[in-house]
This record gives C-alpha cells, structure tokens and sequence, in this order.
C-alpha cells in the first residue's frame, strides 16, 4: 500500500482536494474592446468637440439610446460604452449601468450623451431628473459629470451649456 499524503496520492491514484463548503466564489470583472478603433487624441473641452465626436454614434437611428463616454484626467477619450437601447421616446438607464464601464475604464470624468429620434433636443423631465442623478452618483464616486448632451442630427442640447437647470 503507498501512501503519499504530501503529495493527495492514495494507493497510487491522485485524491481529489478537500472542498470548502464555505468559500466565497471570485469573480473577474473585465472590460473588453470592441474594436481596435483610435479614439480622436485631441480633448473634449467643450460641448461642441463632445457633440462633434458622438452625433456620429447616433447617425440615423430611430430610437433612443444612451451612452457614456469616459475620459482620462486630461479629458481625452478612453472609451464609449453604450448603456440602453429604448424606444422611440424612451430608453431605460439606471446609475449602475452608468457608472460600471466608467469604473472599469478607470475614467477621471465622463461625458453622457443619447439621442432624441424626434428631431427635438429640449429635455424631458425624465431626462432632467436622469442628469440630476447622474451627477449625484458623479461625484460621490468622485468620476466628474462634464456634461449631459441630448443629439439630434441637426441640434445638441447641453446641460452644462445651459447651466444645468433643473438638475
């Protein structure tokens, strides 16, 4: 008979290890690139640069979407994330959809963007609202709001533009 304990050997044969009934499972939580597309270098200072680089990502849709856009410390891009597809009047975002990718792209700010299919870019209430969350959960996680820009293909409406009110 050979016993080898040092080795979980028994009687010649490898002996599963001893579970855990009580371990904690682990998880890995990645963000990965969709494409190897080069983000534009230059900074998004304003309104205007933001609208220029994202009207695009928005380019003939007929509903509503929502996205994210994460920035280093100097407020050049890092990464867009899309975060809801809705309807033609409404999509769905919840802070937690928000702020994941911006957590996990290590952003220093953030710039949130979504469409409006009607052709009119005076925010609803619900997106006032929305902003006023968003900006609340910004900075208690410390990832700065830059603004909020409501696209159409022909307008841009800027929370931060306009003072943010009622936000």
């Amino acid at each position: 008979m050979a016993i080898h304990g040092s080795q979980g050997i028994l009687n010649g044969q490898r002996q599963p290890k001893p579970r855990n009934e009580y371990a904690v499972p682990r998880y890995r939580v990645t963000l990965v690139r969709d494409n190897r597309a080069m983000p534009p270098s230059s900074p998004l200072n304003t309104s205007v640069a933001a609208a220029t680089v994202l009207r695009p990502l928005f380019a003939e849709l007929d509903r509503e979407q929502f996205l994210v856009c994460g920035l280093d410390a100097k407020h050049a891009i890092i990464g867009v994330n899309l975060v809801s597809i809705g309807s033609l009047t409404l999509a769905i975002v919840h802070p937690r959809e928000v702020f994941k990718p911006l957590i996990l792209m290590n952003a220093a700010a953030w710039i949130c963007a979504h469409n409006h299919p009607s052709g009119d870019s005076t925010p609803s209430q619900e997106d006032r609202v929305l902003t006023s969350r968003l900006r609340q959960g910004a900075d208690l996680l410390g990832i700065s709001l830059l603004d909020h820009l409501i696209l159409t293909d022909n307008n841009c409406y800027s929370f931060a533009d306009q003072g943010w009110p009622d936000a």
